[in-house]
This record gives structure tokens, sequence and C-alpha cells, in this order.
């Protein structure tokens, strides 16, 4: 008789949502990003940053990465084990690849200036572990972003 090999128990979550490419659809992925860290039993401290990265990536997705009938993806996968959060959001527009301007150009920006766009990524960068864009076959992209919990 074959013994079977012991199994690890890995903690691993999932959520996928479909949402409009709309300003309501932005916030409602915030929402439901709040909501479902809450019932994963996620950590205040990761909870917060995470707001801020879906956020973010949900605004790019509906101002930069929409077309016209198509929607927007938004995925967490949570490894428990590793206290390691993935959030990717994902967009029909794979010509227009995000870019985060670097530190020296946002310091350049005087608090009098009227610019009140191309700050997310680069809050994104700050909060997140790390972030990157793929692309999403045939002709969107995503954008995915890592978040450990703190110690």
């Amino acid at each position: 008789m074959k013994q079977l090999a012991p199994q690890l128990a890995t903690s691993l979550h999932t959520f996928t949502q479909l949402l409009s490419s709309t300003r309501r659809g932005a916030r409602l992925a915030s929402l439901l990003t709040m909501r479902q860290l809450q019932s994963w039993g996620a950590p205040q401290a990761l909870t917060e940053r995470t707001e801020i990265v879906v956020a973010e990536l949900a605004a790019n997705a509906v101002l930069r990465g929409s077309l016209p009938g198509r929607s927007f993806r938004l995925t967490l996968v949570c490894e428990a084990s590793p206290g390691l959060l993935r959030v990717e959001v994902t967009d029909a527009r794979g010509g227009r690849w995000p870019q985060a301007r670097p530190a020296s150009a946002l310091s350049a920006l005087s608090d009098a200036s009227l610019h009140t766009s191309g700050r997310g990524l680069a809050l994104v960068a700050a909060v997140a572990d790390h972030w990157e864009t793929l692309p999403y076959s045939p002709s969107g992209k995503t954008v995915r972003a890592e978040l450990g919990s703190p110690s």
C-alpha cells in the first residue's frame, strides 16, 4: 500500500472581481478590498497600505487603461504563511504602460502648481514592497503590487 506524502497546510486566499471602468467601479474596488481583507483577518497596517495601492491602481485602470465597453479586473491573493498579499489590476489597454515619476520630479512640483495627477505610482512604490507591469493577452496589461505583513 502506498503512503501519501504529508501535505503542508498552506493558507492561500484568492478574490477576483470584474468591475466597470468608471469612477464608481474604482471606488467599489477599494470597498471590496477592505471587506475581503477584513474577512481574511488581515492586520490593520497591511489593510491600510493595501487600500492606498488598490485606490491608485483602480483609478489608473479607469482613467488611463479603459476602453469603451471593457471592464477592469481586481485580483487579491493572500498567502498567510509568508505574510504576502498580491494585488493585481488588469485593464484592456496594453499599449499604455504606467511609469512612476522619479522622486526628484515629484519634489520639483511646487505646492502652488495645479498638477492633480502623476503621483499615484510614486505612492504605490512607497507603500508596496514591489510593483511591476505585465502584459495580459491579448491586448491588456496587469499592474501587480506585492505587500508583506509587518512583523
